[in-house]
């Protein structure tokens, strides 16, 4: 028996519940794993909430950890007991130990530590594939980033320097705003003080930005389209500001023959091939040097409910990991 956190009914971070939890041996393809750090992110909020569908009556939240392998289930080839792994699935993580499919698991090379990961293995798939995918960012191109000082905000910036863009960001406090301007941003803009489309505007002289990463949705969007330069790209992958309304095509049209997407992560991992691929790229940003991984803010596992709490009143900068 181990210890975990569970969900029975949907609600705000007082529905997470600190209770035991069985731990079967694993099956065919799968492998035991006893998880050393566990990441914290929106997406654990949304289906905490309910705003995502359950696919059962009761849930355990968090969607990346890292860990120890302790026991293989026949037929697995690609691991051995005592492997450094790490994982993004939709849910699940909130717990001491568990039994996964040896097949979402990713080898951690030395060098990258299982805090450091646990904090940004979602987040850093994330940025790889908002960049290399959802819009492909090219040298020369200003792109701005909505929560600029988050754990993909930070990892955006530098990347997006990297690939040799102008990133722009917006964050919501002045220090904020220069952990942002420190990950690879060469403005950022305080939404709170400042008007934000009429600071890109005067930025890249009236001519906007290439695309816009936008994870914070309702409080953004209409903004975001008045930043874009004609047949521009908006990329909405969140919504911790609410769910968009009132969007429609017509928006795109009347702002300049616009282009939008609405990516999920697990799409982009779905293979085997294209998991290893993205967390490959991801992995050797990091060992070269070109992601800086920023001390994570740690908690206990059991207090999960703190950990949502602080995310969802923005409290937060970079990546909150618990640590079982």
């Amino acid at each position: 028996m181990t210890k975990g956190i569970l969900v029975r009914k949907a609600g705000g971070p007082e529905a997470m519940e600190w209770v035991d939890m069985p731990c079967l041996p694993p099956g065919p393809g799968q492998v035991l794993l006893r998880q050393t750090a566990i990441g914290v992110n929106f997406i654990d909020v949304y289906f905490r909430s309910g705003l995502y569908a359950w696919p059962e009556e009761t849930i355990v939240p968090g969607a990346e950890a890292a860990g120890v392998i302790e026991a293989l289930g026949p037929g697995v080839k690609d691991f051995c007991i005592g492997d450094r792994v790490a994982y993004v699935m939709a849910h699940g993580a909130y717990r001491e130990s568990r039994v996964m499919p040896a097949h979402r698991l990713v080898a951690l090379p030395d060098g990258i530590t299982d805090t450091a990961i646990a904090g940004a293995f979602l987040k850093g798939l994330t940025a790889q594939y908002l960049v290399t995918a959802s819009y492909v960012v090219r040298p020369g191109d200003t792109v701005l980033v909505h929560a600029a000082a988050g754990g993909v905000g930070l990892l955006l910036g530098q990347w997006l320097h990297a690939l040799g863009a102008m990133a722009l960001g917006t964050a919501g406090t002045d220090a904020k705003c220069a952990l942002a301007r420190s990950h690879g941003y060469a403005h950022v803009i305080n939404y709170r003080t400042q008007d934000f489309v009429a600071e890109v505007a005067s930025i890249t002289g009236g001519k906007g930005v290439a695309a816009v990463y936008d994870s914070v949705g309702h409080d953004t969007w209409r903004g975001s389209l008045k930043c874009l330069s004609p047949r521009g790209m908006f990329v909405n992958f969140g919504q911790s500001s609410g769910m968009m309304s009132g969007f429609s095509m017509q928006d795109l049209a009347s702002n300049g023959s616009l282009s939008a997407n609405r990516p999920v992560l697990f799409d982009y991992i779905a293979s085997r091939a294209e998991l290893v691929q993205r967390a490959e790229d991801l992995f050797g940003k990091i060992l070269s040097g070109a992601l800086r991984l920023d001390t994570a803010m740690t908690r206990p596992l059991q207090d999960a409910a703190k950990a949502h709490q602080a995310l969802e009143a923005r409290q937060t900068t970079g990546s909150t990991v618990l640590l079982p």
